[in-house]
């Protein structure tokens, strides 16, 4: 056959071949999603769905640092307490019309309802950190938040994933009765069906107004690159690990350390990891008679060898860290790298100067989260290594959780989630005791510490803060930070451009599949 009657040939079979629509981008999901509607009724997984398809002022960087998203810019004034946005020149709805400060204002008072279920309602009202006293828009392109004090967590808590991003609506996503119908929003994706029980489909919105640039976490460059992403529901793990080497699912967005090893192996597959804020730790009660000793507290953050620990309890993957500024915090610095040094013989020492007489100390976990349970027991033998005498009592999770809450434990490791900002991960750990048991630090500097690093507003300062908690924490050992978690992602060779980041959740835009 001539190469002109092959390629006749092949013109004529392509053009009678049946035309295959692409296949969607499919992630698997362990559970549905509980809402569409941006922080309402929410869980993790609609904390996941939703910014595909709404956006907010601002988001989260890839390093966890705050940049604007649909706002083109933020002007704070000099007493922390006016936000003046910029928004960005014509954004579109994904029904067409087109972004200004009436929609910014409009998604306000919507969320700020008090029928509104919100989750971040209180966070706005007068009963967080700042009271947003008026929302105003001085022309089509600005909007105006003036709060009654000075709040450093401001624009991180508009940015939440749990608060939707304070994603922006159109009011199209309203019925005519105000109640919720479906999100339209500006960003890469539109809601094309959830299908209750089996999936959420999403398609490509062609007319996204791309901020450009590199991928950069909620920000940067979001180009939708398929058709259609559509979030499978795989409640089973080894479901979705066989559905994804057969090639039903694409990307598992939440793998186990446990499955690296195996999945690592398999030619078809890819995994990526990549530092997440969440914190696993041991937590001591300092009010207990015996753990108030702080020599004897100093003595087992010495017995515990943080790096074999951390490698054990995951795989090899994750690093130590003693700070309770995670590792991949923009906070994350010199001063924080500063943990405790593993020293038998000290640790020795010190429990000998502790006057501790080989009482049993009861050391709390829970088998619902492998790797904190695994962690507990390496404590265990380690502290049992230099004459700390441990009994690990296994429970069940609700159980562990009252203790903690109730603060009736001498010891437990616990899996703290994560937080996106360095003074929310000490305000987890650090308030008085009497009025919030579950707290570990009482500590009356480290309480004013953590109150001006929420409120203040500028890097350095905040920064400074920082280390001196960090200091502070060192020197009281009120708990032991061990490591931070990691976000895991397996992904079949043929998607491109898939990447674990800091907040742990899956993002469909800039990526691609063959």
């Amino acid at each position: 056959m001539t190469l002109h009657r092959l390629a006749a040939a092949l013109t004529l079979a392509t053009l009678a071949a049946p035309v295959l629509a692409a296949q969607p981008l499919r992630i698997s999901f362990t559970a549905d999603i509980r809402s569409t509607e941006p922080g309402v009724n929410r869980d993790s997984n609609s904390d996941a769905v939703v910014p595909h398809i709404v956006e907010g002022l601002v988001a989260y960087g890839e390093d966890a640092e705050i940049r604007p998203l649909l706002a083109k810019s933020v002007d704070v004034s000099a007493d922390g307490k006016t936000y003046t946005f910029k928004l960005r020149d014509g954004v579109p709805f994904h029904n067409g019309e087109r972004l200004s400060s009436a929609d910014v204002i409009w998604t306000w008072q919507h969320y700020m309802r008090p029928d509104s279920g919100w989750r971040c309602v209180s966070e706005f009202d007068g009963r967080g950190p700042a009271k947003v006293e008026s929302v105003t828009a001085p022309d089509a392109q600005t909007v105006v938040f003036t709060l009654d004090k000075p709040n450093g967590l401001f624009l991180g808590t508009l940015a939440r994933s749990d608060c939707g991003g304070t994603g922006i609506l159109n009011k199209a996503s309203v019925k005519a009765d105000g109640s919720w119908d479906k999100p339209i929003g500006t960003g890469p994706f539109r809601l094309a069906e959830w299908k209750r029980g089996e999936y959420v489909s999403l398609t490509r919105f062609a007319e996204y107004a791309n901020l450009g640039g590199k991928r950069d976490g909620y920000t940067g460059s979001k180009r939708p690159l398929v058709d259609e992403v559509r979030f499978v529901i795989v409640p089973d793990d080894s479901t979705a690990k066989t559905a994804l080497l057969r090639g039903d699912i694409d990307v598992i967005e939440d793998l186990s350390y446990n499955d690296v090893p195996v999945l690592k192996k398999e030619s078809a597959v890819k995994v990526a990891y990549a530092p997440v804020m969440s914190m696993t730790g041991v937590l001591m009660q300092t009010r207990d008679p015996l753990l108030s000793n702080l020599k004897l507290r100093e003595a087992i953050a010495h017995a515990i060898d943080y790096a074999q620990l951390a490698a054990a309890v995951t795989e090899g993957l994750a690093e130590a860290n003693n700070s309770v500024v995670p590792l991949a915090s923009p906070y994350y610095g010199a001063v924080q790298k500063q943990g405790w040094k593993y020293d038998p013989a000290l640790a020795q020492k010190l429990v000998a100067e502790s006057g501790y007489r080989g009482q049993e100390i009861s050391l709390m976990a829970t088998k619902r989260y492998p790797q904190s349970y695994n962690a507990a027991v390496l404590v265990q033998a380690m502290l049992q290594a230099v004459g700390i005498k441990v009994k690990l009592e296994t429970m069940e999770w609700a159980t562990q959780l009252d203790r903690y809450n109730a603060g009736k434990y001498q010891m437990m490791t616990f899996p703290y989630s994560a937080r996106l900002d360095a003074a929310l991960n000490y305000e987890m750990l650090t308030g008085d005791k009497d009025k919030q048991p579950r707290k570990l630090w009482d500590n009356p500097k480290a309480i004013e510490l953590v109150a001006q690093a929420s409120q203040a507003t500028d890097h350095a300062e905040r920064q400074r803060l920082f280390d001196e908690l960090h200091k502070h924490f060192m020197a009281d050992v009120p708990s032991i930070p061990i490591y931070n978690g990691l976000d895991v992602g397996a992904f079949r060779n043929n998607v491109k451009g898939y990447t674990p980041w800091a907040v742990k959740k899956p993002r469909a835009w800039e990526v691609e599949k063959d």
